[in-house]
């Protein structure tokens, strides 16, 4: 019941913004019949108020993960072409507050000279602004689109030579893989997303990591695509670690449930089913010819509103003596939180989290999105002395149902001493 009055709050203001775009497109297009004008407001509220059910039942219902995954696209267009409408209309409304107050003024001057005064003609809302809104409209209508039906399951294999100067030599060469963020309760297409692990397999990578975000909300999600992930084999191991995500915070809160603990619980033995070694502040020591560097892996720890589950004292632990140490925690925030102020015997970390906000442009040299003004580090390969972070931007989606830009990632790492 916890999330009920933020529902309806947005569903009054949602509503409200409705009312608000109607009444600006019936003002300029006052020359439609009055048939025209009652079909376009039977389609226009009825399409309104199906979404906010849709979502509703999204919600508290259990629908199918398609049909939900369809009303939250339809909703999530809606939306931003409307806030993207919404600056049209506010200078046009502007510009008419100006006229009324310039006839106050001037009415008030003709009354102190004892002028007659005549009848004012109605402000009329601007034909231009209002149609310009509505072309503008249609522009992240085409892109967001665009991203939905070619973005979210474009998979591109990134290739990074991972610099570890204290590297066993056994090591030297071998290749590790990370995906991350699956959130597989968005997914719509069993097809495109098996597809995607066969070319990370096709890779023939000698260890895996996943650094969490295996479902949306709760873990019953991902069992529709549990046997594609399960797929996921290297002959030195799948490691994970949870992100936040894959707690159940967000629907039966922080505090300790029985719910709660039994979704963690599920979560726990699904890895455990796919043959992922979760790390839960954890580590554990890879060998090769007789030469060892550590993994290791702790729970979520986020900054802000984000769970500091994470506990990294206990993932370092008897680990003093390996050479190389490798860490997995799914957000990057961590890194410059933590890691870099205490523990420098980490050589590097792997994480995901920011989905690169699934929009942007990502050049070999050069890359933007909107997330980079929330994290520092947000996609790609990062050092400060001689620690080192890598941001996967993620498998999959949340929220919004697709990709402009930001396509989902699928890192190989060649591990070299030099």
């Amino acid at each position: 019941m916890g999330r009920l009055p933020f529902i309806i709050a947005a569903s009054i203001f949602i509503i409200a913004f409705d009312i608000y775009c109607y009444k600006a497109i019936i003002a300029v297009f006052k020359k439609w019949k009055p048939s025209t004008k009652r079909l376009f407001a039977i389609l226009y509220w009825g399409y309104s108020i199906l979404l906010i059910i849709g979502v509703f039942g999204g919600i508290y219902l259990n629908l199918f993960l398609t049909l939900r995954a369809v009303i939250l696209v339809a909703f999530f267009l809606t939306v931003a072409c409307k806030i993207v409408m919404l600056p049209f209309l506010l200078i046009d409304d502007l510009r008419r507050g100006l006229i009324k107050l310039s006839r106050i003024i001037r009415k008030k001057e003709k009354v102190n000279a004892k002028e007659p005064i005549s009848e004012a003609e109605p402000i009329t809302r601007s034909e231009f602004l209002v149609k310009a809104g509505l072309v503008a409209a249609a522009v992240p209508l085409t892109s967001l689109s665009w991203g939905i039906i070619s973005g979210a399951y474009d998979y591109q294999v990134r290739r990074v030579n991972l610099i570890l100067p204290n590297l066993p030599k056994a090591f030297d060469g071998i290749t590790m893989a990370q995906i991350s963020d699956i959130h597989s309760g968005s997914f719509y297409n069993k097809t495109a997303v098996k597809g995607g692990v066969e070319m990370l397999l096709a890779e023939k990578p000698d260890f895996v990591f996943f650094t969490g975000d295996l479902v949306n909300n709760l873990t019953n999600e991902v069992r529709d695509y549990q046997d594609i992930f399960a797929k996921v084999k290297a002959p030195l191991g799948v490691y994970s670690t949870l992100g936040n995500h894959d707690y159940g915070d967000y629907t039966f809160g922080k505090n300790p449930s029985p719910a709660r603990t039994k979704n963690l619980k599920d979560m726990i033995d699904v890895h455990k089913i796919m043959g992922y070694d979760l790390l839960m502040n954890q580590n554990r020591r890879l060998k090769v010819d007789g030469e060892e560097i550590g993994i290791l892996g702790i729970e979520n720890w986020g900054m802000g509103r984000f769970p500091k589950y994470g506990k990294m004292e206990l993932a370092v632990q008897h680990t003093d003596d390996l050479p190389v140490k490798l860490l997995l925690s799914h957000d990057p925030s961590h890194w410059r939180g933590e890691v870099l102020q205490k523990y420098p015997q980490i050589d590097a970390m792997f994480s995901g989290h920011t989905h690169g906000m699934q929009f942007g442009v990502r050049f070999k040299e050069a890359q933007w999105s909107p997330v980079q003004y929330i994290y520092k580090e947000w996609a790609g390969l990062y050092q400060e002395q001689k620690q080192q972070l890598y941001v996967n931007v993620g498998y999959g989606f949340l929220g919004y149902p697709g990709r402009v830009g930001i396509l989902p990632e699928i890192t190989v790492f060649t591990l070299k001493r030099a």
